[in-house]
Parts: C-alpha cells; structure tokens; sequence
C-alpha cells in the first residue's frame, strides 16, 4: 500500500507539472547520455554480485565469480515483482539446484540484506546539509568519510575481512548509483547542480533507494524512492525538472538492470565453483 500511496503520488505530481515537461527538449546526444547512464548503472551490479559471493564465501559456500555474478545478474529481475523479495528468493533457488546448502545461501541473503543497509545508511550524513541548512556540505562529506572507514574497519577486526570487502563494494555501488541519478538530474537542470551539492545529492539518491529498499512489499522501491527523492531536493531546483530527473533516474535504473540481466544470461552457464 505505501508503494502504490508512492506512486500514485508521483504520478499525481506529474500529472499538476505535465503542461511543463517536454520530452522533445531531448537531444539524441541527450538520450546517448542517458544510454551511456544506464550501462554504467549496469556494470557497477558486478559490485553488488562480488560483494554476495564475498558474503556466500563467509557463510561457507565458496563460489567462482563467473557463476556468482550470473547468478545473481538472472535473479536480480525478480525485485521488481511486488513482494521486494523475489530476487532473493531466485538466488536461493538457483543456489540449491546448482548444489549449493540452503543455509548457507539463506544466511548470505541476510547478511546483504543488513550490511547493504548499513552501508546505504552511513550516506544519510550527507543529507545533513539539505536538512540542515547551517551544516557545511564540506562537513558532511569529512564525517560520512570517516564514519566509512570505521565501518569497514569495525568490520574488518569484528567480523571478517570479506565482510569488510563486500560492505566495500557495497558502498562503492551506491556512490556509482547517486552518481549516475546526479547525471540524469544534470540533463533536465537549466544549469547542471554546483559540484559542491554533488554530495548531498548522492546521499539524498541513496536515502531514498535505502527507503524503498526497507518498505516491505515495494517492487524495487518503486514510488517510494520517487517521493523520498522529490522531498529531498524540492529545494536545489524547479518541480517540473526535479520530477522528470526523477522519472529519468527510474528509467535509467530499470534499463540498467535489463542491460546487466542480458549480459549475465550470455555467459556460459558454469559450476558454482
């Protein structure tokens, strides 16, 4: 309900800015960036893919990175069905009939699911300017910085180094992510967002994809991402181009995944080690 209330939402929004929004402005060099967007977006799922097979390692079932990246590149998809736990439970499945132990699997999908989590909250001190206009964007930055590095150090020295090696790779797939969302918001903006705001807008991208990741039932966080996104950085720009930036980072998202799943399901299908 609160994924359909986030849609309904945005569509609503659209639907009061739409006589202002003109899809024509875009240049075929512009829809080459967006294209060039969606293909970064998909090469930074490795990431995500070695940090489960890092996290599987951990749990007792060591895998070749060929076969964790397919694995988890096919099963990715399933978030978008409505439960926001289908690509988990694809991963689960294609872990056993390939031969892998139940438990193992189950217990690496738990340890993503709270270190991802970790890792998408440490970003929320970069939003502390945009909440909290008398805080320094250069502040945020240094303490999201250093919270960082004792994370993966807390991780390191508590628990394992390929925990502390896949919260790594985690963390770097969310600053590719916000990153690629600043591109998209760069193309509608009558003037691309000061770099100095670069960061707040990651972590406002992150904030939001970590508020759509934790509402149960969203598929992939949809709608819940946009309004999150909408709440944010209603400030740093005009409504129409805020709300098409935000339709532009879900498209480029959406074909970022289909880009990966194609690439994935073209590799030879191996043994998992």
């Amino acid at each position: 309900m609160l994924a359909l209330a986030g849609i309904l939402f945005v569509v609503l929004r659209l639907r009061s800015h739409a006589a202002e929004i003109d899809f024509a402005r875009f240049t075929a060099h512009d829809w080459s960036a967006l294209a060039g967007l969606a293909t970064v977006y998909a090469a930074a799922n490795v990431l995500l893919a070695l940090a489960w097979r890092d996290l599987l390692a951990f749990c007792g079932e060591a895998t070749g990175p060929r076969w964790a990246i397919r694995t988890y590149g096919i099963s990715q998809l399933g978030k978008y069905v409505p439960g926001n736990i289908f690509h988990m439970a694809g991963r689960q499945a294609l872990g056993m009939s390939a031969g892998l132990a139940a438990w193992p699997l189950a217990r690496s999908a738990l340890w993503e699911l709270g270190l991802i989590s970790v890792a998408g909250g440490l970003f929320a001190l970069l939003v502390g300017s945009f909440v909290f206009p008398a805080i320094p964007v250069g502040l945020a930055v240094v303490l999201f910085v250093l919270t960082s590095v004792f994370a993966l150090w807390a991780a390191l020295r508590l628990v394992e180094w390929r925990v502390a090696r896949a919260l790594g790779q985690q963390m770097l797939f969310l600053v590719v992510s916000g990153s690629v969302f600043i591109g998209s918001l760069a193309l509608v903006m009558p003037a691309p967002p000061q770099f100095g705001l670069w960061p707040a807008v990651c972590g406002a991208y992150v904030v939001a994809w970590l508020a759509g990741l934790v509402t149960p039932g969203a598929p992939a966080g949809m709608g819940v991402r946009e309004v999150v996104l909408l709440f944010l950085l209603s400030d740093i720009t005009r409504a129409p181009d805020l709300i098409l930036a935000v339709l532009l980072g879900r498209i480029v998202s959406v074909l970022g995944d289909a880009l990966f799943f194609a690439a994935v399901f073209l590799l030879k299908n191996g043994r998992p080690d």
